[in-house]
């Protein structure tokens, strides 16, 4: 099922999207429904550093090759 909704832009935004949409070949819907998901995304992974970063700090990793070094 799905919802439909109604959302605003200013004149400037709503310009680039145009653009955007013109350069991608997406409908206006399908572009939005891709940035939700990206932006959707980028806040998964914060909050997975917020979790990770600390935990990794705790096990003394600090770099890639440290983390490499320990599932060696």
């Amino acid at each position: 099922m799905r919802n439909a909704m109604t959302i605003s832009f200013p004149p400037e935004l709503a310009k680039q999207q145009d653009v955007a949409v013109k350069k991608n070949g997406k409908s206006r819907s399908r572009f939005i429904q891709d940035a939700v998901r990206n932006q959707l995304f980028r806040e998964q992974i914060e909050s997975a550093r917020r979790i990770g970063v600390p935990a990794a700090r705790r096990a003394g990793w600090y770099t890639d090759e440290d983390i490499f070094k320990a599932v060696s």
